[in-house]
This record gives structure tokens, C-alpha cells and sequence, in this order.
């Protein structure tokens, strides 16, 4: 392997957007997410819509339009 070419690996803490907070280990120092083990949906077992941009509005405008397309 090359020397000096590779990034640092140094301790980092994750803040995720529900609270909880994590130390791992990565290239950056600090690390901000939206969803993390703590809240998603398929390790907590509850069912939690996450909303960005009206994405979860767009996708249903869009299965209604198919739909009917496809009944006709």
C-alpha cells in the first residue's frame, strides 16, 4: 500500500434527528442523520412515516393515476 493516502480513521459521534446519539468509528469526526437504529421503523416494529418534501403525496398521486389507468 501506498503511504499518506489514505484518510484519517478517528472516532465519531452520530446525533441522529430523533435524539440519540452513537460513538463509532469513521473518517469524519461527526456525523448528523436522519434515521439511525434507534427509530426505524423495521427495528423498532412501528410504523413511522418520514416525510421529506411531500414525497410520501407525490408517490400516492402518482399510484392513483397508474391505477386507473390500469383498470380501464
Amino acid at each position: 500500500m501506498k503511504n499518506d493516502i489514505h484518510p484519517k480513521y478517528v472516532t465519531c459521534q452520530v446525533h441522529c434527528g430523533c435524539g440519540s446519539t452513537f460513538t463509532t468509528r469513521a473518517t469524519l469526526p461527526e456525523l448528523r442523520v436522519e434515521i439511525c437504529a434507534a427509530c426505524h421503523p423495521f427495528y423498532t416494529g412501528t410504523q413511522k412515516f418520514v416525510d421529506t418534501a411531500g414525497r410520501v403525496e407525490k408517490f400516492r398521486r402518482r399510484y392513483d393515476k397508474a391505477a386507473g389507468k390500469a383498470k380501464n
